[in-house]
Parts: structure tokens; sequence; C-alpha cells
């Protein structure tokens, strides 16, 4: 059996009893019964994705994968092609955002080259997954093949496995790609159907015309490939991005192995829906860190299922908000784990 289909044989439901014994904690802390909103509700869920009734999170790691996009070709951004390399390599310095907010989490980063459309600089840090330089251009054609698709996915599972092995309780996901929201939004109008002025945002920054620009690019695409929504791999492989394969994989990975995924941005959202088209239980072990500013991904949020932890404003993608969303779902077990009862404190109860 090839990897991606036992994978998704191994994603099985949560663990009710888990739940059930986490929720019974919550409700005998030393606090006014839901008072602390959605910390309580997540501290279940992950309690129900480990089938632990006290979850753990000591061993957190962040997965950023990198690919750049033929579609670029088409001018739909203000960014050129080689920035995707160039934030690599800052990725590696450690100087960009992803950085500074996976040190705060206490988060090892795993940085992944996937399709970056140069050969990058050696280096520790760095896992190389290439599966070509760059996708091909979707307005004239697939952007990869259907074997290139499942290689993606399945390098993203294959990662996963190996930092399980190192030890793992939660995992976040980002990525770099110049021209992948361009693909997302192609990705989510072809699986909902949803016009694709609704999916499509301004990306790094563009003006009304430029947008205008890129929403005909991304409908020229559909028509020339004509994606078929019941057919995941299919859609990824004709307008999606070795990046996008690589997180799905992650995040059905993660499922397989009872590990909590924390989703970032507009990027993500596109691999979780490629993910939970394969695997629809996949969709119970998704944490969605926050609602992007970029346009489209409320809705997209809205379509997938989860009810994102926060709204910051924040578009930068790298995986900067979920190593945020990592930091609340820690709070979220802590507190079910450490707080006392009223019979561990000796206070009376409420009525």
């Amino acid at each position: 059996m090839d990897l991606l289909t036992q994978t998704i044989k191994n994603i099985g439901p949560l663990d009710k009893a888990a739940m059930e014994k986490a929720k019974a904690r919550q409700d005998q802390l030393t606090k006014p019964a839901g008072s602390l909103g959605r910390l309580e509700a997540l501290s279940i869920q992950i309690a129900g994705i480990q089938g632990k009734a006290s979850p753990e999170i000591k061993n957190k790691a962040m997965i950023t994968m990198a690919g750049d996009h033929g579609v670029v070709d088409e001018k739909v951004g203000n960014w050129p092609r080689e920035v995707t390399a160039q934030m690599v390599d800052n990725f590696l310095n450690g100087g960009a955002g992803i950085n500074v907010l996976a040190r705060q989490a206490g988060a090892r980063i795993v940085f992944v080259d996937t399709g970056v459309a140069s050969d990058l600089k050696p280096d520790k840090q760095l896992i190389v997954r290439k599966i070509d330089y760059a996708t091909k251009n979707m307005c004239k054609g697939p952007a990869m093949t259907e074997p290139q698709a499942v290689k993606a996915i399945e390098a993203g599972i294959e990662i996963v496995d190996a930092e399980f092995k190192k030890g793992l309780d939660i995992v976040g996901t980002g990525d770099m790609g110049i021209g992948n929201t361009t693909a997302s939004s192609a990705i989510f109008a072809a699986f909902s159907g949803k016009n694709v002025e609704e999916t499509t945002g301004r990306g790094t920054g563009l003006s009304d015309e430029q947008l205008k620009h890129k929403i005909d690019v991304i409908k020229r695409a559909l028509a020339v490939n004509k994606p078929d929504p019941s057919k995941p791999i299919e859609v990824l492989a004709k307008v999606g991005g070795y990046e996008i394969g690589g997180l799905a994989g992650v995040i059905l990975g993660a499922a397989a192995r009872k590990i909590p995924v924390i989703i970032d941005g507009f990027i993500s959202g596109a691999a979780a829906i490629v993910a939970t088209r394969l695997a629809p239980q996949a969709k119970d072990y998704i944490i969605a860190a926050h609602v992007s500013a970029e346009a489209g991904h409320a809705a997209m949020l809205e379509y997938l299922g989860p009810n994102p932890l926060l709204d910051l404003e924040m578009r930068l993608g790298e995986g900067t908000g979920a190593a945020l969303g990592i930091m609340v779902a820690e709070a979220a077990v802590r507190t079910l784990n450490e707080m006392a009862t009223f019979a561990e404190a000796g206070v009376s109860e409420g009525e």
C-alpha cells in the first residue's frame, strides 16, 4: 500500500473517552464553568486528538515549506520570483518573523524546499525535497503532474514521521512562495464553486487594477484546466503548488499520528482543504490559528470548518500565525492540567 493511502487509512476519530474525562476535569477547576472560554474547548479537543485526558504540549515544531510558482510569469504580484529563495536564506539566518515567534513559542523550525526555482545553499536546518524547480504556469496547462502532486503530499507525511521520532506533541504549518496566494485562491474556487472574486485577495498589496488582473489570471487557469472538485489530487496538480501539497501531507501525517496541527493562514488553509478532501476525518485534528487579513480567508475557514483562535489582521504567512496558535494551545492544555480543582484547593463550589 502506498504511503498516502496508508496514512489516510490510519486517520481515525477523536478519543471520546479522553475528551469526556478532560471535560469533567474542566468542570471541576477553580473557576466558573466556561469562564476560560475557547481555551476550555481547545484543551478538550487536544485531549481527544492525543487520546490523553491530560494532554501534553512539550515538543513543538513549525514546518515551513517553500516553493515557486510558474504563474508568476503572468505578473500576478509585486515581488519577483527570486524573493522566495532570498526569504528562505533569511529564515535560515534566523531573521524572519517566523524565527522570532517560533523562538518565543519554544518550537523547533523545519524548513523544507519543495520546489524553489533555484538551488539553495546547504544548511543543516533545511530539508531539500524539491519536486521540481517551480511549478509550471497554470494558465497554460497543469501546474504539475498528478504523480508530482502525490510526491509533494508524501514528502509532507515523511517529514512529520521524521519529526515524530524526535518527539512531537503539536505541529504548526507555514509557507513561503511568491505567487502562492494565486494558487490558493484557485484551489479554493475549484473546490467550493465560489466566484473567483470571492476567493481572491490582494496578496502582497495589489492595486485595484492588479487585483482585477490576478482574478482574470485565475479564471483563465480554471478554464484551461477544468479541475474536477471530486478529485483532490487532480485539483492540486492542475492549479496548486508544491508547498501546498507538502503542507497537505503535513496535516494528513499529523492526523495519522494523533498530533494536533495548527494551520496558519490562506496558503495553509488551501492545503487543509486538499487534506480534508482526501481524508474528511482529518478535519477534527486541525486547529485554525487565526483569520488572515487576506480577502477570502474568512470564507475559506467557514468552508473548511474550524473557528479561528485569533484575529490580529495578520497576512505575513511563513507560519507566524501558527506559532502564536501553538502558544494559545499550550496555554489551554496547561490550564487544564495545572489549575487546581475545587476539591484539591479546598474551595467551596458555587451553586
